[in-house]
């Protein structure tokens, strides 16, 4: 069987993502719903399209860095567009700073992704009063300071003159053009805050009356059955401290949940995992979620609570590593194929593993061996990468942590948000489903230990 080299390089890259939208990304993807606890992504697409496909929904979806939920919520995008829904998905860390963002920040970016995402099907919006609010906040800027001269580059149209005097172009353009001269400033950014934070019910009911409601039944009358927001990447918002009782993901989505699941339109929000873990998860679940609690991605088992092999999960791992190095070939062949990766179906074995499940891990350690050399890959080559990854884990490990580490993996939960940000934000450890709920276990690389 000869190998596409490059194609399996490009396919091992841990930071690409698998779009279902793209032809050529289809057969990459492998269904782990049957293993992970439940059919996440059918739930979020039953409620809108079954449950509530005329009324808006704000749903929230979280996991562990890594886990694959971007392209989860991609193939989510795709089959929603298959139901004839029109699908805004955006990644939040282009058009905003994580370590300072307020709720402000959020819904102008989603209406100038909505506006844009419109405009490229030829639905042009017209809005006297979010226009004014913008020329409200451009004369705010246009105040005389120098980073407001020059040129800026904008996503999509290049370099414009700085002053925003008479804004005269698409509405998309204009929440570009400031958002653009505020992204990278954090000085102005504040400024430009206070300018608009206490304007933030006025701004959501301009989005909802002038933008929303007109695209949702100009969609229609183009045979759509409605519009969806999928906001990706906003689970990375820093845990800094954004007053001296609150951390930002706390202010963002508890403290200012209800405003932000205020559009009139189907969303889905990405959010940090630790507020699961927080205090007020129950605050969060009826503020922003609206009762609903958030759908968590967990990792793909690879091993039972009793530390058994899983055998489920190592069969659809194995076919996740052989389907990036031979995604033209019939799944039931590519078993026979695993010779031409690894020296034999033990190392394979060894690699799924040591992953836990976590689809980047496992993916690192593909592109690590890529980078040492072509396959067929050695065991010795496998371990010695192992021990590399182990090393760099154990470093920040100290004796304290250790103990938290030992108590989980005797008791198999993690019983609150310190536990969390300990143990879990650091991919010391895995969370699990199955029939009986969740369940923590330690992870691999650190169990040899």
């Amino acid at each position: 069987m000869v190998m596409d080299f490059q194609r399996f390089f490009d396919a091992c890259n841990p930071s690409n993502t698998i779009d279902m939208g793209k032809a050529e990304d289809q057969p990459y993807y492998i269904d782990f719903a049957s293993v992970r606890g439940g059919k996440i992504i059918e739930a979020l697409k039953r409620t809108i399209t079954l449950l509530s496909p005329d009324k808006p929904t704000c749903q929230l979806f979280t996991g562990h860095i890594g886990c694959g939920k971007s392209t989860e919520l991609l193939r989510l995008k795709a089959e929603l567009e298959q139901q004839e829904f029109h699908v805004v998905y955006f990644e939040s860390t282009q058009d905003l700073d994580m370590g300072d963002v307020d709720v402000s920040d959020i819904v102008l970016v989603i209406a100038r992704q909505v506006t844009d995402s419109l405009e490229k099907i030829n639905i042009h919006l017209q809005s006297d009063g979010f226009r004014d609010l913008l020329q409200g906040a451009a004369n705010f800027l246009n105040t005389p300071i120098e980073e407001l001269s020059g040129e800026v580059s904008l996503p999509g149209i290049g370099k414009v003159a700085a002053s925003t005097k008479g804004i005269e172009f698409s509405l998309a353009q204009g929440i570009g053009k400031i958002t653009a001269k505020t992204k990278d400033n954090t000085r102005l950014r504040h400024r430009l805050r206070q300018h608009l934070e206490p304007q933030t019910n006025k701004i959501l009911q301009s989005i909802n009356e002038e933008l929303l409601e007109p695209a949702i039944e100009k969609l229609k009358q183009q045979g759509k059955k409605g519009l969806v927001v999928i906001v990706d990447n906003l689970d990375r918002v820093h845990a800094r401290p954004k007053t001296p009782e609150r951390l930002l993901p706390e202010y963002l989505f508890i403290d200012r949940g209800e405003q932000l699941r205020r559009l009139e339109c189907h969303v889905v929000y990405t959010i940090p995992l630790a507020l699961i873990f927080s205090n007020e998860s129950e605050t969060l679940k009826h503020r922003l979620g609206g009762g609903i609690s958030p759908e968590v991605l967990p990792m793909i088992p690879v091993q039972n609570r009793d530390g058994s092999d899983y055998e489920p999960g190592m069969v659809l791992l194995r076919q996740m590593v052989l389907a990036r190095a031979f995604p033209e070939v019939d799944v039931n062949h590519r078993p026979a194929l695993i010779t031409e990766l690894f020296d034999s179906p033990e190392t394979l074995d060894r690699l799924c593993r040591v992953s836990g499940g976590h689809v980047r891990n496992l993916l690192a350690f593909l592109f690590g061996c890529l980078r040492v050399q072509s396959p067929p890959w050695s065991r010795t080559l496998l371990e010695k990468l192992i021990r590399q990854d182990r090393n760099r884990l154990l470093l920040p490990i100290d004796d304290e942590e250790w103990e938290l580490l030992f108590q989980v993996v005797q008791q198999q939960s993690v019983k609150g948000e310190r536990e969390y940000q300990t143990l879990l934000r650091n991919l010391w450890l895995f969370e699990y489903r199955d029939d009986e709920g969740c369940w923590f276990g330690i992870n691999p690389v650190l169990a040899e230990t």
